[in-house]
């Protein structure tokens, strides 16, 4: 069940940061990413967007907003676009990436393979699965101090 919920947070953290920059980083815990989205989105607002726009805010209210809205210049438009489709694909691939870190951490602690996910034996330090070698993660065997001398005796 909470592997279901763990796939779902990339997405929701894309589609947050569509309806807002930094939204979906907020949700993902991540927030110096979501202030710096926040305040990148704010920065590019105001340095493209026409003083006629914001006057007819000041007069109009939503009204007025939205009409102007309607006049913006293709360059206005396109420059606010691609700043929200960078935040949703950085969003979306900062969701991905703590969703794998939270995989791997469970599969060495819970005697899986960080690689594949099969079972790992006790006695071996490589998977039997998948012939990955364990100390490429940084799950080296323990060795018994009586065993040093050349004897292999896994805890």
């Amino acid at each position: 069940m909470q592997s279901s919920l763990i796939r779902r947070r990339p997405i929701v953290a894309g589609l947050l940061g569509f309806l807002y920059p930094g939204l979906g980083h907020v949700y993902l815990r991540a927030w110096i990413r979501a202030i710096a989205w926040f305040g990148l989105a704010m920065i590019t607002a105001t340095l493209v967007i026409p003083d006629s726009a914001i006057t007819a805010f000041q007069q109009n209210g939503i009204d007025g907003l939205v009409a102007a809205s309607r006049d913006l210049p293709m360059n206005v438009v396109l420059s606010l676009f691609v700043v929200r489709i960078l935040n949703v694909i950085d969003a979306y691939l900062t969701g991905l990436r703590q969703e794998r870190a939270t995989e791997q951490r469970a599969g060495t602690e819970a005697g899986t393979c960080p690689n594949c996910g099969g079972e790992l034996d006790e006695d071996i330090d490589f998977c039997p699965w998948c012939t990955t070698e364990l100390s490429e993660f940084g799950t080296e065997p323990e060795l018994d101090e009586e065993d040093a001398s050349g004897g292999f005796s896994f805890r």
